[in-house]
């Protein structure tokens, strides 16, 4: 009994590694893409695109121009992505903090 709570301590450590690990990697990412959401008006019959985010409590739209955004799209699609596994990891990382809990009441 003793020697597999071992393998399990062990395989909570390096599972909690493992998405400690993946957080930080998504993290930095984030924190190079653009926030915000792309919007797009259309005046008197003419295009224009407008990138929409918060700055404090206000929203604030900058113009991008009379041009589809295709390359800052693609990097709100991927931080869109990014933070749906983020969310995935830290729960991951809550089920292994109870995990741990319990081997600690139990141990």
């Amino acid at each position: 009994m003793d020697a597999s709570i071992k393998i399990l301590e062990g395989v909570l450590a390096e599972s909690k590694e493992y998405y400690l690990d993946i957080k930080n990697k998504i993290e930095a990412k984030l924190a190079g893409l653009p926030k915000g959401s792309i919007k797009h008006r259309k005046i008197s019959g003419r295009s224009y695109y407008y990138l929409q985010e918060r700055a404090g409590q206000k929203v604030v739209h900058k113009y991008l121009g009379a041009s589809r955004p295709d390359v800052l799209v693609k990097q709100l699609e991927e931080r869109k992505a990014l933070k749906a596994e983020l969310k995935k990891v830290d729960e991951a990382l809550r089920m292994l903090k109870r995990a741990e809990g319990r081997k600690k009441q139990h141990g």
